[in-house]
């Protein structure tokens, strides 16, 4: 069983619970960690100020885990996700904490090291496939490359590992279809190459920056469920980063919601859609349609916006919008608190006696 332990700074980690007497972590069937996040802190300074993107967030993702880290645009997911591949460019830089993997700060190699870990150990699948694939290079060289120059496999080789993966993630006649063109293919199809891409050379860790953004409903569910698979299949950690809690509800197993750069709750999924504790959660719950609600039920926006990270209230971040709002929360910033065994929210009201009213 996994349970969370606040650090003495009220950083959040993973523990291993045994259910009784002295089996180890192991015996029980724990996955070990892959990557994790230590305190990490990424900065832009900008003529309004320093932006604090990413500010102090803890969290990890173990062997064969899908976990998925949600929030508004500008939370700061996408900088996280860039932090971890090397890839935050000028004026914007990594300025504290560790990125663990493979027993490795990530955050400390040159950009020579992280060349051999990108996309080879680690890869990414970005947003909009069109802007990531390259136009002007069939989908087979774009494939392939990254298998002769990590994997050292032969051209002919490296080709029918390709043929093998498109065919995988769903892509028909993959034999045929590998030597067209990106614009050859419909958005849905280009975010399964990618996968695909991401997949080629065995790595430990996908990072899947909002992967189905750009996609119909339908589409949504069929790349997700390929996503899945893989990843059972591959043995391989999974990173969803994502607006939409919708969207993971069925996939995740851990849930991670940043606001503002920070963490403001972590938790296993169950407890944070049945039982949010942070107002923004709650929130983010509020504005997603169900299924089993009545159909004139009308859905619940978030009021305001974001705040300018280079200029964020004294206090809780999220108070100017938050309907639950005490006085505590425009003094002091609220710490990461234990509200469950696996269940810890960053909220001076979830943390009262009474909790978050719902």
């Amino acid at each position: 069983m996994v349970g969370i332990t606040l650090g003495e700074d009220h950083s959040i980690r993973a523990v291993t619970q045994a259910p009784s007497g002295n089996s180890t972590a192991a015996e029980n069937g724990q996955r070990p960690v892959v990557l994790e996040l230590d305190g990490l802190r990424a900065h832009f300074a900008t003529p309004q100020g320093i932006v604090k993107a990413v500010d102090g967030v803890n969290w990890d993702v173990r062997e064969g885990e899908t976990v998925a880290l949600v929030g508004e645009s500008g939370s700061g997911k996408s900088v996280t996700a860039l932090g971890i591949m090397g890839l935050i460019s000028p004026p914007g830089k990594i300025t504290g904490g560790r990125i663990l993997f493979g027993g490795r700060d990530l955050a400390q190699l040159s950009q020579e090291e992280m060349r051999n870990i990108r996309g080879h150990q680690i890869a990414m699948v970005f947003q909009e496939p069109m802007t990531s694939l390259n136009p002007v290079l069939t989908v087979r060289r774009q494939m392939t490359e990254g298998m002769e120059v990590h994997l050292k496999m032969r051209p002919k080789e490296a080709s029918e590992r390709a043929i093998e993966l498109l065919t995988l993630v769903g892509i028909p006649d993959a034999k045929r279809r590998m030597h067209e063109y990106p614009h050859h293919f419909s958005g849905g199809m280009r975010q399964r190459v990618m996968i695909a891409q991401a997949l080629s050379c065995n790595p430990k860790v996908i990072l899947a920056d909002e992967p189905t953004t750009a996609l119909d409903v339908t589409i949504q569910a069929q790349v997700l469920e390929v996503m899945e698979g893989l990843a059972h299949r591959f043995n391989t950690a999974t990173v969803i980063i994502t607006h939409n809690l919708g969207v993971v509800a069925r996939y995740a197993r851990r849930v991670n919601v940043m606001y503002a750069g920070r963490l403001v709750e972590t938790g296993n999924a169950r407890d944070i859609y049945t039982n949010p504790q942070h107002p923004y959660t709650y929130g983010l719950l509020q504005s997603v349609p169900r299924l089993n609600e009545p159909r004139k039920t009308s859905l619940i926006p978030i009021e305001g916006s974001p705040p300018d990270l280079a200029r964020l209230p004294q206090g809780c971040a999220f108070r100017p919008r938050c309907r639950f709002a005490v006085e505590r929360c425009g003094q002091e910033t609220p710490l990461m608190a234990l509200v469950g065994p696996a269940h810890a929210a960053a909220c001076w009201v979830a943390a009262s006696p009474g909790g978050l009213p719902k």
